[in-house]
């Protein structure tokens, strides 16, 4: 019999022996010796045996079940556990009492009690990262060798050698762990930080060990239980199916950082991130893109695998979760729209405009500190100072990060616009709304004033912060009637603007 935690909660957990099994398609079904039959992660395929001891919490689902030990069986001569637990978290590595380095991967609760996994970083070492633990001599190719590239390789480079050595491997008819290994290889040096991170572990093998990608997915172990049961300790890592999911996306490009050859992109709202290389994206650039990237229109459109990627803050007192969705390199595809050339072109010449004007946009920018002032009238200014007329006057208070939607949707309903300072202030029939064309902020709404020079005089004086909380009645004499975050789904804030503002609905659910 299996010997459990001392915290198990036995009457949820079934413990029998394995009778017979086969493979399906995702799962493994088992017969046990009670008659049972069950399904086990495909990962557990080549890691049990007819005989051996299993322990699991009682079904509730047909599906697959994320937490179980199994022992071999009793005429085997390996009595070492197997654990396979759902993991949220694997932390930055850390030193023990005997200052060995670990990496604690925290567990999902469950009936068997165990809260962690410990992982020393060996076990890390060896199965992500290829390298043997220098005492036992045994090193293996590293990743560049499996790519057959130089360890001066740029990101386009391991891409392209990526491609070519998985079309050899598929020409040749390879097995599967070979195809694994390759894109193993490319998914730790096609992300810049862990290639970063590989490299210090070759120039250094006592380095610290991270766990790549976050850690979160399914994690199975070899290893045994400590004396309290509440950590497992692992001798060695048997596989690793981090939680993942399918994305097909269209993503502005002015929402990439770039550097000399490569770019990193960020959808903060859906909380996804990936990397590009000048191979997969088919143009060449360099980091004087970040200074007019704001100004580019053209959305490429991403398909590929994202993993979950945790990480855990502290957080007033306790520990806030920020889970993001990183794109594998290996499963990366990128479509960039026909006309990105001339989009680039024309944002390029655009901010040669500006530059040519920026003493003029200066001045403009000092008076919209003190005032606001209504569109028309900055146009005729920015003719007066010499900016040409067709000079889009909306830029000067747009920031890179911002999503034109809310300006276009609020810019249909506005009588007149004005701009002061950072913001744009749009006069609506009923209404008036303040917008902060930055990512994180919020719509301000206000009741229709009777005077508007009054209200913008009013309102040149106020704080964000005092409206909300109406100091010294602030709020109440601007008539603010509330805000709306602009959020992760734009279509969720313009539902809500479309309540605030009393718009009747077709049937068809769109807006007269």
């Amino acid at each position: 019999m299996i010997s459990l935690p001392s915290d198990a909660d036995n009457r949820n957990i079934l413990f029998s022996s394995i009778y017979r099994y086969f493979r399906q398609q995702n799962a493994v079904s088992c017969t046990l010796a009670n008659g049972v039959r069950v399904l086990l992660p495909r990962v557990f395929l080549n890691h049990i045996a007819a005989g051996d001891e299993i322990a699991f919490p009682i079904p509730t689902t047909k599906a697959a079940h994320t937490e179980v030990i199994a022992t071999k069986s009793p005429s085997s001569t390996a009595r070492t556990a197997l654990y396979l637990a759902s993991i949220k978290l694997a932390t930055k590595p850390k030193l023990d009492k005997n200052g060995q380095s670990y990496v604690s991967a925290l567990v999902h609760s469950g009936p068997f009690g165990i809260s962690s996994v410990f992982l020393p970083c060996e076990t890390i070492h060896e199965y992500f990262y290829g390298i043997g633990h220098a005492r036992n001599g045994s090193e293996s190719n590293s990743l560049y060798k499996t790519l057959r590239i130089e360890s001066s390789a740029s990101p386009a480079e391991i891409r392209v050698a990526f491609k070519l050595r998985s079309l050899e491997l598929k020409t040749n008819g390879a097995a599967g762990p070979d195809h694994v290994r390759l894109s193993r290889a490319f998914n730790i040096l096609g992300h810049p930080e862990l290639r970063a991170h590989y490299d210090r572990l070759l120039a250094d093998q006592e380095t610290p060990a991270a766990f790549p990608y976050g850690g979160v997915g399914l994690l199975l172990v070899a290893g045994e239980f400590s004396t309290q049961g509440e950590t497992f300790f692992a001798r060695r890592i048997l596989a690793f199916v981090p939680d993942k999911v399918h994305r097909n996306f269209r993503l502005p490009l002015r929402y990439c950082d770039f550097y000399v050859d490569k770019a990193l992109c960020r959808d903060v709202r859906r909380k996804l991130r990936f990397w590009l290389d000048p191979d997969i994206l088919r143009i060449d650039w360099d980091p004087s893109w970040n200074r007019w990237k704001h100004l580019l229109s053209a959305k490429i459109e991403v398909e590929g695998t994202f993993v979950t990627t945790a990480a855990h803050e502290p957080h007033g007192g306790s520990w806030k979760s920020d889970n993001w969705e990183t794109g594998l390199p290996s499963r990366l595809s990128v479509k960039v729209p026909p006309e990105l050339e001339s989009d680039i072109e024309r944002a390029r010449s655009m901010y040669r405009r500006f530059g040519r004007y920026s003493r003029a946009l200066d001045q403009i920018r000092l008076c919209l500190e003190h005032k606001a002032i209504e569109r028309k009238e900055l146009e005729k200014m920015c003719c007066e100072l010499g900016i040409p007329c067709d000079f889009d006057v909306s830029q000067i208070n747009w920031h890179p990060d911002y999503d034109p939607l809310f300006y276009r949707e609020l810019l249909e309903r506005a009588r007149r616009t004005y701009l002061f300072r950072g913001e744009y202030i749009f006069d609506l029939e009923r209404t008036v709304i303040v917008e902060t064309p930055q990512l994180g902020h919020a719509t301000y709404l206000f009741g229709k004033p009777a005077n508007m020079e009054h209200f913008l005089l009013l309102y040149s004086k106020a704080r964000k912060k005092d409206i909300r909380h109406n100091r010294d009645n602030i709020a109440e004499r601007l008539g603010y009637s509330g805000r709306i975050i602009h959020g992760r789904d734009p279509r969720a804030w313009l539902e809500e603007l479309r309540e605030r503002l009393g718009e009747r609905r077709n049937p068809d659910g769109l807006t007269p």
